[in-house]
């Protein structure tokens, strides 16, 4: 067994007694299960929504993304502080309607605020389509990280097999505060390796981040830019815009809100959290690093870029240091996921048709549905094919049709009925869906188009489509209320 083997299973089994540990002195109720009681201060919040929102993907993708595309990686930076400040003002008031009506998971909002049972089921299951192939990607990552670090000695299956049992206890046991507690070591561990990563890598192949970035445009022109089609200007700002407005509109980001103690809990982080992001051009310093270093990665092969690099540059124990922390990267937002995968399960759904069933049963129901939740996904993760990777790609398009109802739902005038809310996103949705699995864009249904709508994205379409559908229903049932309430009274 080499260190780096021993220091990933050190990290990993640290990471279970920490979130076991973490329920410590709290009757695991579903309020305290689901949102800690709504008892967390600014600290565990930045580091729960830092925790979920620094994922694989960020470890991985990001440095694989830069690798591989250059200069259209720099729109993670971009929509993600966007959010931030976009999160200011939406976020507070959700917090408040959520406190007052004690609510503890995304539909919960939209069935409440609408008055409308369908629509909460609608968005529950828009969720959980949403979010199994997040947690997938979550475990894919997970494999490709231990065995990587581990070079070669733990296959890809058995490490997505340990660590989905490893989520799986702590989530029953713990439920959001064993993810919260892990994020605490997880984000000052991935902070000392991502700088150190972005820093150490450019210096010692290059002599400096600049010179890095010399040699890159001397040996691939153009790289660093976005190109004239496909990921042009106008895909960069609107894929920037739509990730922007889903970006707490996944069901495990919103209600990751809901923990917070007060409205300036989560005002406070949407100040400091935009900082954060620059966490994420150190990530692109290691994919460019790689670039020239360990050349020739193609197609999946990109999110190797950082291991590559690293295993070409270190010694076992510091490979070995990089993957613990990577496996931390895996275990926290998939913890949250499945978490919030089987509450929208068991609350949402089950509740509904058993209208008998009380917060006790419910909460037995849901860390039940926490071991099914993860069998699925690991099953998805070992034999998914193209299908897991189209859900994938529509998850965050899926996602972002929940804002213009969820916006609106804010002012205190508002013109959106449950039905207009209900044909928008269902409208949105299945547009996106039409699009993402015949593999479709706008330039390839009007070839005329020019560069600048053609490279539009996809979500953005059918976001318009959504407003305009929700707006027109809303205004027809706004007449027919008046219409069914005046034949009831002449009845």
């Amino acid at each position: 067994m080499n260190i780096a083997l021993i220091l990933i299973a050190l990290m990993t089994a640290f990471a279970l007694w920490l979130g076991i540990r973490a329920r410590s002195g709290h009757t695991m109720h579903l309020e305290q299960w689901t949102v800690a009681g709504r008892g967390f201060g600014p600290v565990f919040v930045f580091l729960l929504l830092a925790g979920e929102i620094y994922t694989t993907f960020t470890f991985l993708g990001a440095s694989g993304f830069a690798y591989g595309l250059g200069g259209p990686a720099f729109y993670i930076i971009a929509y993600g502080s966007l959010a931030y400040v976009l999160s200011y003002y939406v976020m507070p008031p959700v917090w408040r309607y959520a406190r007052e009506h004690k609510l503890i998971s995304q539909p919960d909002y939209f069935r409440t605020r609408y008055a409308s049972p369908a629509l909460g089921v609608l968005v529950a299951l828009v969720g959980i389509v949403a979010l199994i192939p997040y947690l997938v990607l979550q475990f894919k990552g997970l494999g490709i990280i231990v065995h990587a670090a581990s070079y070669g000695s733990i296959d890809n299956a058995l490490a997505i097999w340990i660590g989905a049992a490893v989520v799986t206890i702590y989530v029953m046991v713990s439920g959001v505060r064993g993810s919260a507690w892990i994020s605490v070591v997880k984000d000052i561990g991935i902070l000392a390796v991502v700088i150190f990563l972005g820093v150490y890598l450019p210096t010692h192949y290059f002599g400096g981040i600049e010179a890095m970035f010399h040699a890159i445009d001397v040996a691939k022109p153009g790289f660093l830019a976005l190109p004239a089609h496909g990921q042009s200007v106008s895909w960069f700002v609107s894929t920037v815009g739509l990730s922007a407005l889903g970006f707490f509109m996944w069901p495990h980001s919103f209600a990751a809100t809901y923990t917070a103690r007060s409205e300036r809990t989560l005002r406070k982080n949407a100040v400091v959290l935009p900082l954060y992001q620059l966490v994420l051009l150190f990530v692109y310093f290691v994919g460019f690093a790689a670039l020239l270093k360990v050349p020739g990665l193609k197609g999946p092969d990109i999110d190797l870029a950082l291991f590559h690099i690293a295993t070409a540059t270190f010694s076992p124990a510091v490979v070995g240091i990089i993957g613990a922390i990577g496996v931390l990267t895996a275990l926290v937002p998939g913890s949250l996921i499945m978490m919030n995968a089987a509450t929208l399960l068991a609350h949402n759904l089950y509740r509904l048709a058993h209208k008998g069933c009380d917060d006790a049963q419910v909460t037995r129901m849901a860390k039940g549905l926490v071991p099914v939740v993860a069998l699925v996904a690991v099953g998805f993760t070992l034999h998914g094919g193209s299908t897991i990777v189209a859900l994938l790609l529509m998850g965050y398009s899926f996602v972002t049709q929940l804002f213009p109802s969820l916006l609106l739902s804010l002012s205190s005038r508002n013109r959106v009925t449950a039905p207009g809310a209900f044909a928008g996103i269902a409208v949105g949705v299945a547009t996106v869906a039409l699009f993402s699995l015949e593999h479709l864009s706008l330039g390839k249904l009007v070839p005329a188009l020019p560069s600048a709508v053609a490279d539009l994205n996809v979500g953005i379409v059918a976001l318009v489509l959504n407003i305009v559908v929700m707006l027109v229903v809303s205004a027809w049932t706004r007449k027919q209320l008046p219409l069914q309430a005046g034949a009831q009274l002449a009845g």
